[in-house]
């Protein structure tokens, strides 16, 4: 095999934020303009607000919100800055760094909203009464990334000074939003992207050097999904490698028996969601890798995520062994398309190690028991899938499962239709397949 010790890496199908369908706020029987001004601005404990009040303190904010974005796109930074508390400097200057942040990666179209009203006591007692803390969702496009806007969720307080709104904490709120969703890139240190083709890769702005290197790794891998995978893929992503660990991520590690450290993961984006809501259907994927083995990166690696990137947006519901089994399938392949590599020894390992006690194919329990043999396992069975059936069968029976398989009973008519075999079936014929 060419990496013997190949770090397995884990599809991470995180949320990024959002409510599907809630593209824009539009807003009916708003209270005039600056009713609520006079109730904010007294002094003491602050009072419920009205229905109506509520309504009018999120139109303004909107409209604060909407001349920021307007600000990213047309490149103002003193419009971006002018809502922002110019008697906290260091708030100013995250601000700033956010704005040259997001400048780079080249939005086609850009939105913020307020999305829900969070009770935040500290903040109101630190700010006064009349404080405003909210969940602002970033609807957003990259050009020449994403085939259409995804969003991700901010913590956002304002207070009202002199009749304006003001920003006064940016993070205060961050431990209650969407677990990776609002840990962006632009949010930490300065940035520098390198663009190679359809391949976009977030680095820091220190790393030109290490970015040029990751996007002719991506661009391989890239190439190499194509060739193996027969559904179409554009080849569109970005690839994230930057030294900050909270970069959409919160652990590196996986796994509650045998477990295993992820080298990187396909992090999926969708359309909308909302903390308890469905998410709405994927529009694609970052690629992020892990800080700590960002220049020992490998082309296989980043194809086993790559699949991933072209797979996730065809649906959510195929089985985890056939998502990663999959992928280690196209990572495998294109080990062995440079007659100087073999997978062999991986292969010997799954016969003699992992298949003698195979009873089910792989599930979440089986990955987190032990990772190692749970890939080998899928990747086995995918093996198996492809001798039998041919890799354009094989698509045909992933996008089927992926947009059909709502149930147990579908699973398993699925995959009787394609295979001709129940799952039982299915698991004793790749128990027993020598490849």
């Amino acid at each position: 095999m060419k990496h013997p010790r190949r770090l397995v890496a884990a599809l991470a199908a995180l949320v990024l934020a959002g409510t599907a369908g809630a593209v824009v706020v539009t807003r009916s029987g708003d209270a005039p303009a600056g009713s609520t001004a006079a109730a904010l601005q007294a002094p003491g404990k602050a009072r419920e607000l009205s229905d109506a009040e509520k309504k009018s303190r999120q139109h303004e904010v909107d409209l604060l919100l909407g001349k920021r974005a307007t600000a990213v796109l047309k490149g103002d930074l003193n419009g971006f800055l002018a809502a922002v508390d110019p008697k906290q400097p260091k708030l100013v200057a995250r601000q700033k760094l956010l704005f040259v942040n997001l400048r780079k990666f080249g939005f086609s179209s850009l939105k913020y909203f307020t999305a829900d009203d969070w009770a935040a006591p500290k903040l109101a007692e630190k700010y006064g009464p009349s404080t405003y803390t909210t969940r602002v969702m970033m609807r957003y496009q990259i050009a020449g990334v994403d085939p259409t806007p995804v969003q991700t969720d901010l913590g956002y307080t304002f207070v009202r000074r002199d009749n304006l709104w003001v920003l006064v904490e940016d993070g205060a709120i961050d431990e209650t939003l969407s677990r990776d969703g609002h840990r962006q890139p632009w949010d930490f240190q300065e940035v520098a992207l390198v663009r190679r083709g359809k391949v976009v890769v977030v680095v820091g702005q220190r790393e030109l050097a290490l970015g040029k290197t990751v996007a002719r790794v991506s661009q391989d891998a890239v190439a190499a999904v194509r060739r193996h995978w027969p559904r179409g893929w554009n080849g569109s992503v970005m690839v994230v490698a930057m030294p900050d660990p909270q970069v959409m991520a919160t652990a590196w590690t996986s796994g509650d028996g045998r477990g295993w450290t992820i080298a990187a993961k396909a992090v999926t984006l969708y359309e909308g969601e909302q903390l308890g809501k469905p998410s709405g259907p994927a529009v694609g994927s970052r690629i992020v890798i892990n800080p700590a083995l960002r220049k020992d990166l490998d082309e296989d690696l980043l194809v086993h995520e790559m699949t991933h990137v072209a797979t996730v947006p065809i649906g959510p519901l195929v089985p985890l062994w056939f998502a990663e089994g999959l992928a280690e399938y196209v990572r495998c392949r294109s080990v062995e398309d440079d007659p100087e590599w073999t997978v062999d020894p991986y292969r010997k390992t799954v016969r003699s190690d992992y298949l003698p006690g195979l009873k089910k194919l792989p599930d979440r329990d089986a990955f987190d028991a032990n990772g190692d043999r749970a890939y080998g396992q899928s990747w086995w069975a995918v093996e198996y899938l492809a001798d039998q059936l041919g890799m354009k069968k094989v698509a045909a029976l992933y996008a089927d499962l992926a947009v059909h398989a709502t149930t147990d009973s579908a699973y398993s008519a699925i995959l009787k239709r394609h295979t001709g075999k129940t799952p039982a079936e299915l698991t004793t014929a790749v128990r027993k397949f020598r490849g």
